[in-house]
């Protein structure tokens, strides 16, 4: 990477929601908490700060430049669009996997709603931007419930990443809407370090150090 004051990045956060009528939809727990963190570590580095986000009721970092999106599709376009003038693309945002085929304009009453909802994937955001990166570094996170190295050092290859970042998620103190988190850093080049217990924001500024140094 170039000196701190030139390195422009891209962090996304938050969930996704895919909406299956006006008042219901599919997402996941996400406050994009970590996200913000990383977003103002890396103003405070001297960094020019793109961050796209989800739904969330956070403060706009001082200094980053907020992209706010809903569904994944729309995510997917705002870091398409802002991908190629990155240095370092660090994708936290929790995106939904599927969303429904149809949705309606309407809310469906209960009554007459089907209980079945036949889904779709939605676009895999960290594989297809990597499938162009250049001279960007990408760095991908894994939420697992069990087996995260394992998980987390096939999703780090199957993308292309440089790194990828994995936490244990449904334990106490640690992961989604927690203030406090614990995670492996693995990079491609067969580094591994262990980062907390910790507050997040503890964790982003020395995530936000690792990838200066590199």
């Amino acid at each position: 990477m170039s000196n701190a004051s030139s390195i422009r990045c891209l962090i996304t956060a938050g969930p996704t929601r895919e909406f299956i009528d006006p008042v219901r939809f599919i997402s996941n727990p996400s406050t994009g908490k970590m996200g913000f963190a990383l977003a103002e570590a890396a103003v405070d580095a001297g960094w020019t700060v793109d961050l796209v986000a989800g739904p969330v009721g956070l403060e706009e970092p001082d200094g980053a430049i907020l992209y706010p999106v809903v569904t994944a599709e729309e995510m997917y376009h705002q870091v398409d669009a802002l991908f190629d003038a990155c240095d370092i693309l660090i994708m936290t945002a929790a995106v939904s996997d599927f969303r429904p085929i149809k949705s309606f304009d309407r809310k469906q009453k209960k009554e007459d709603a089907s209980l079945t909802i036949e889904c779709e994937r939605t676009i895999d955001i960290l594989k297809t931007v990597t499938e162009r990166k250049v001279h960007q570094t990408v760095v991908g996170f894994a939420a697992e419930t069990n087996d995260v190295e394992s998980y987390a050092r096939q999703k780090l290859e199957s993308k292309r990443l440089d790194w990828i970042v994995a936490n244990e998620v449904g334990t106490s103190g640690a992961g989604f809407a927690a203030d406090t988190n614990e995670v492996l850093l693995i990079g491609a080049d067969g580094s591994f370090k262990q980062i907390g217990p910790a507050s997040k924001n503890a964790i982003a500024i020395e995530l936000i150090s690792v990838f200066a140094q590199r």
